[in-house]
């Protein structure tokens, strides 16, 4: 089975296909983790992101993994744990300028569909999922959530994680992406025809993910 999950930041793709994936022993995939790991692994190289040979040459020796320790996603980097040096406010941005070119999105693609084929049921989450990278998906949602409703979020996760910012600057930070993720050429964020739209504003994570489930479990039982 594949379920992908698509839509803005902080709409709630995350948390909500993390706890999917524990309910159905599934392999959860954050595509967004592999871009900021590109962005990452660039940035550490002194790569700038218009010089396409050199980035060409580090997407060809580019390896990304995921593994789960003690319940939670961690995503490897050449061998190495970035989990928490992705999540920099600086990598953030970087990752979403660095998902606008075609080869890395390109390579990003191949390595989503070929750590698939490594396992049996997997779900996804990011901005192509449904319309690029898993048009055939079993299952496909577009979560929405009001940008002040995001803007809290976001800023919720930022305070926990020690990082000084303010309620305002986030939802700047984040209206930027939405117009970089949608206007840009390469796979911009869209919804599939076919998905299921859920507007999170109002939805507390349990009944948003209930929600889900009960999707999940009509369409694949109606297609059996």
């Amino acid at each position: 089975m594949i379920i992908a999950i698509d839509g803005p930041a902080a709409s709630g793709k995350s948390t909500a296909a993390k706890q999917i994936a524990q309910h159905l022993n599934m392999l959860y995939i954050d595509t967004g983790a592999m871009y900021r790991g590109v962005a990452l692994n660039a940035f550490e190289q002194n790569v700038a992101f218009d010089n396409l040979l050199a980035m060409g040459i580090l997407l060809e020796n580019i390896k990304l993994d995921f593994k789960t320790a003690d319940g939670v996603e961690q995503i490897y980097l050449n061998g190495k744990n970035v989990t928490t040096k992705i999540r920099s406010q600086e990598i953030t941005k970087l990752s979403s300028e660095i998902a606008t070119i075609k080869i890395v999105r390109a390579k990003m693609v191949e390595l989503q569909r070929t750590l698939s084929k490594n396992h049996h049921d997997v779900i996804l989450e990011g901005r192509d999922i449904g319309t690029v990278v898993f048009p055939n998906a079993d299952v496909k949602f577009f979560l929405v959530a009001s940008i002040e409703e995001r803007a809290k979020r976001r800023l919720v996760e930022l305070v926990k994680k020690g990082v000084t910012t303010d309620f305002e600057q986030v939802k700047s930070d984040l209206l930027w992406r939405d117009k970089n993720d949608s206007m840009r050429v390469e796979s911009p964020l869209l919804k599939a025809e076919d998905a299921v739209e859920i507007d999170t504003t109002h939805l507390t994570l349990d009944a948003q993910v209930k929600k889900m489930m009960k999707i999940i479990q009509k369409k694949t039982f109606s297609s059996r």
